[in-house]
């Protein structure tokens, strides 16, 4: 099962950052998630199949992703 990860999203991660932090904010999306500790600013990229595994909670969520070529939401005209 595919998680749903957003841009903007902020996680709690199962193991700390040697900073302290365990909160990080999702700034990259793809294959390889990049991460940025909300502690130190330190930038990170996480294999998504990792990342997946290693999230204990989402602390706020990001908006859904628009994608330029997905059919819009129209309400059935009469």
């Amino acid at each position: 099962m595919v998680l749903d990860i957003r841009m903007d999203d902020v996680v709690k991660l199962r193991k700390q950052h040697p900073c302290g932090s365990d909160e990080w904010r999702v700034v990259r999306l793809g294959a390889d998630i990049g991460l940025k500790c909300l502690g130190c600013g330190r930038r990170i990229l996480v294999p998504r199949s990792q990342l997946q595994r290693q999230i204990k909670a989402f602390i706020s969520r990001g908006e859904p992703t628009q994608f330029p070529w997905a059919p819009e939401d129209k309400e059935s005209g009469g």
